[in-house]
């Protein structure tokens, strides 16, 4: 679904795809941070070498190709790539995949930790600005980066619980809670977009003094760990908690070289 855009509808520029590539990769450091092998971050697919329009989605699924095309887009920009499942014969659907793309000069640019992490676009960074926290360090160590954040508050666990809820709901997502935050209050916070919730964030929690973790999703181990450590973990959906660093990647682009953008809003429930 085609969920936002922007552009007055005049005369597009046109952009070549190796300036376009060139910004991202310098802005995120594309080339610097580690990353998971089936992450291949930046250029994942070229097209003729113009771009006039951009799209924007979480996931290069069979689904977002298809939206960008019809939106007349000639890059999307993901956050989840095309190669996740590793090397795959091109038959059937990733086939049907890569001859849209080919067929429609569709370029695809992808970014995973680059984009989690970063000071200003990033889905961690920009989700604690969403829920009105303010981050004063990293979080979630990976490698040499930290891909989350974390910071201080004061307040009732329960109402920022709700103020997650409020925002996972606007994507499609749904929320739960390791135990119940009524009566707690959250001191020390930490954010980890997508699959956060891992034994080692959770060990870093206890680490740091973390009461109220954030994450998008986690194996059904760690709620059971959080709740022995009297951790509220806060599950807010990995699709929706991974939202925010591709729109502002979107907006990036527009104010870099005057292109317009959509998002496509293609919520899977998890």
């Amino acid at each position: 679904m085609l969920a936002s855009a922007s552009g007055d509808g005049g005369t597009l520029p046109s952009v070549p795809l190796r300036d376009i590539v060139a910004a991202l990769d310098a802005e995120l450091r594309t080339n610097e941070i580690p990353d998971y092998p089936g992450a291949v971050n930046g250029l994942q697919v070229a097209n003729p070498g113009a771009v006039h329009k951009v799209a924007v989605a979480v996931d290069a699924s069979r689904a977002a190709i298809a939206e960008a095309v019809i939106s007349g887009a000639d890059l999307l920009i993901v956050h989840h790539g095309l190669f996740w499942s590793g090397v795959q014969p091109l038959v059937g659907v990733p086939y049907e995949k890569y001859r849209s793309m080919l067929a429609s000069g569709l370029a695809v640019y992808a970014s995973h930790l680059p984009l989690d992490l970063h000071a200003d676009h990033g889905n961690n960074v920009r989700l604690a600005q969403a829920l009105g926290l303010t981050a004063d360090g990293g979080f979630a160590r990976f490698k040499t980066v930290d891909i989350g954040v974390t910071g201080s508050a004061n307040e009732p666990t329960d109402e920022l619980v709700n103020r997650v809820q409020a925002f996972s709901a606007r994507y499609g997502g749904s929320v739960r809670t390791s135990i119940a935050a009524q009566g707690r209050r959250t001191h020390r916070w930490a954010i980890c977009t997508g699959g956060g919730a891992t034994s080692e964030t959770l060990r870093e929690a206890r680490e740091r003094g973390v009461d109220t973790l954030i994450v998008g999703e986690g194996p059904h181990h760690t709620t059971v760990d959080a709740i022995e450590h009297d951790l509220c973990v806060v599950y807010a959906g990995h699709y929706a908690t991974e939202t925010l660093g591709v729109q502002a990647l979107g907006a990036f682009l527009e104010t870099r070289f005057g292109l317009p953008w959509t998002f496509l809003h293609l919520p899977t429930g998890s």
